[in-house]
């Protein structure tokens, strides 16, 4: 059992995931200091009453940190800077590499810290009430150091898949697997729009059967049929992850056909609409005809990716 009771934690990241987690964290009575090199993202954290730093050197040594980044190589510049005497557990909420948590739980290892890959599902709300879940990859010891804010985060609400980097594999099939449902799902109801039934009655139906899913169930009620596209979560990291998933197969030699045959509709959405799209946009590419939308403007240029932390957020 972890004995610390030292409570000062860092959050890096302070996006629309990280912010959240920081504020949960503050209200569980946690000191909480939070880093994000956007300027913006400071400044809507301040105003939510957390403490900020513009330098990340500041939190060296802080004996907890939490990790809400938007892509591997970052964790891979992070985590040494954070690294130092005092530091008891590094928790990596990102939806990171395998190889790079590996890595970086030896890195932290060899200095006398735990690190552990907990990539997060639940979106905004769960970030913002503690009941995200959690798929985590550490050692025995490591998921002991970090547990103070995984049951912070989580509720307890946390499931300890294996040794170092396991955590993120199952993310990115988590990932994966949604990416494929909402293109299925999309497609399923463009077809029942084409018959002359109401998109919304054939989705509740089908999520009162065994073709349900919180795909049908929630995304495509609320995000998709009324318009709205506001889950928090890009397009363009979802194209990210789901291609991911397919290469974190291919490493091992294995070939999820029908995986790699989504992440490529995904890679076509993303030329279409961008990386800055809900990432529940994608049924505009796949079944314009039950969007209010409708299908995307080819001519349109698609959007830049965000340079920032807080570009970082998590599916539902």
């Amino acid at each position: 059992m972890n004995t610390n009771t030292d409570r000062r934690v860092a959050v890096i990241g302070l996006g629309a995931m990280g912010g959240a987690m920081a504020a949960t964290l503050r209200q569980a009575g946690w000191n909480v200091t939070g880093f994000d090199p956007s300027e913006a993202a400071r400044a809507a954290a301040a105003e939510a009453g957390i403490a900020t730093t513009a330098n990340i050197a500041d939190l060296a040594g802080t004996p907890y940190a939490v990790l809400s980044l938007p892509a591997a190589n970052v964790v891979e510049a992070t985590v040494p800077q954070l690294l130092a005497p005092g530091t008891v557990a590094i928790v990596d909420t990102t939806t990171s590499e395998p190889a790079t948590s590996r890595l970086m739980a030896s890195l932290a290892e060899a200095q006398g810290a735990a690190f552990v890959d907990a990539p997060v599902s639940g979106g905004r709300d769960g970030a913002a009430t503690g009941t995200l879940s959690a798929f985590v990859g550490a050692t025995d010891a490591a998921l002991a150091a970090a547990e103070p804010v995984l049951l912070a985060l989580t509720g307890g609400k946390y499931s300890h898949i294996g040794g170092p980097g396991s955590g993120n594999v199952v993310k990115l099939l988590n990932n994966v697997l949604a990416a494929a449902n909402l293109v299925s799902v999309g497609e399923a109801l463009g077809v029942a729009k084409a018959y002359g039934i109401d998109p919304a009655k054939a989705a509740a139906s089908i999520s009162e059967a065994s073709g349900g899913s919180k795909v049908s169930a929630n995304m495509y009620p609320n995000w998709v049929l009324s318009g709205t596209h506001d889950s928090g979560f890009s397009l363009g990291l979802m194209a990210r992850d789901a291609a991911l998933a397919v290469e974190v197969a291919a490493r091992i030699g294995e070939n999820p056909a029908l995986l790699a045959a989504v992440a490529s509709q995904w890679q076509e959405a993303l030329a279409a609409l961008g990386p800055r799209a809900d990432f529940t946009e994608i049924a505009r590419t796949v079944a314009p005809t039950i969007t209010p939308a409708g299908a995307p403007n080819a001519g349109a240029p698609a959007s830049t990716a965000p340079n920032s932390t807080n570009g970082s957020t998590t599916a539902a």
